[in-house]
């Protein structure tokens, strides 16, 4: 990677823009249901929270097929992202999601079940397990990973590479993919969004729209070869008044020239093809 120009960015490789889709497909323990309830009234003490359980559902019944549908009427592809539970409890789904050119990356066995805090066998044996399932199910093994609630230690990349993953995209430390180094060879490492669905969801689903506006607006004309990856779960993002916003947002996007809109293992093998090294912000653009 050169050093930049006042005439643009650090580097010429990367497209102007360059945009991904990261739908995730979500579910948590046997009875449980996720911590933040759609309901405006909590269960009470000891009661299993059914109608959270069947809201997390949605994404495995309907949201997923929603969102990839949308993205598919807009000429474009994207990454799923599943817990493997999610799987076992809706593989028609995983099979829809892989017949439809949509790649799958691991994301835990269950939403609940995080990485953080497991002894390294621990972390090592549920990665296992998660690809062993994800693979069994949709009949192509997954070449990336994204922890749930991207809790992560300081071995989750090495466990990865060490399982031949291609990409990890549990990174909120940087703007652009790049390869990263571990005891087991390289991995790329692909930036997650700051502004997902589920901040909007109950208050202005618009909101969700004008901040990936705004955001895309600004890169395109101040900051050539960024990135956005644009995130929407399956119970929250698939559902009608959210998933308007992304074919409302998709609409904009491919109007513009120059807007890459890759998988994120296409993604990975152009970062390794182009062995795209780490590059802080202050030597990307001329002072």
């Amino acid at each position: 990677m050169t050093r930049p120009t006042a005439a643009g960015p650090q580097t010429a490789a990367f497209p102007r823009t360059t945009v991904v889709l990261t739908f995730l497909m979500e579910n948590w323990s046997e009875g449980k249901a996720p911590p933040y309830s759609p309901m405006t009234s909590p269960p009470k003490p000891g009661a299993v929270d059914r109608a959270g359980i069947l809201w997390a559902n949605y994404g495995g019944q309907s949201g997923i097929a929603r969102l990839m549908r949308i993205a598919g009427q807009h000429g474009v592809s994207g990454t799923v992202c599943i817990n493997a539970r999610s799987a076992e409890l809706f593989p028609q789904t995983v099979k829809h999601i892989v017949a439809s050119g949509f790649e799958i990356g691991g994301h835990n066995y269950m939403q609940d079940e995080v990485l953080s805090g497991l002894s390294e066998p621990e972390e090592r044996a549920l990665i296992q397990k998660s690809l062993r399932i994800l693979t069994e199910i949709s009949g192509q093994r997954p070449t990336g990973w994204l922890s749930s609630v991207i809790a992560t230690t300081d071995k989750t990349a090495d466990l990865l590479a060490e399982e031949g993953l291609l990409w990890h995209g549990d990174y909120n430390d940087i703007d652009q993919p790049h390869q990263v180094k571990t005891r087991s060879g390289s991995i790329v490492a692909i930036p997650h969004s700051d502004y997902a669905d589920n901040r909007v969801l109950r208050g202005a689903p618009d909101d969700w729209f004008n901040c990936y506006k705004d955001m895309f607006d600004y890169l395109y004309r101040k900051e050539p070869g960024s990135l956005i990856n644009i995130t929407m779960h399956g119970n929250f993002g698939g559902r009608p008044l959210m998933a308007a916003q992304l074919d409302k947002l998709l609409t904009y996007i491919r109007a513009h020239d120059e807007v890459w809109m890759p998988r994120h293992d296409e993604l990975a093998n152009w970062v390794n093809k182009h062995s795209v090294q780490e590059t802080p912000f202050t030597q990307r653009f001329a002072a």
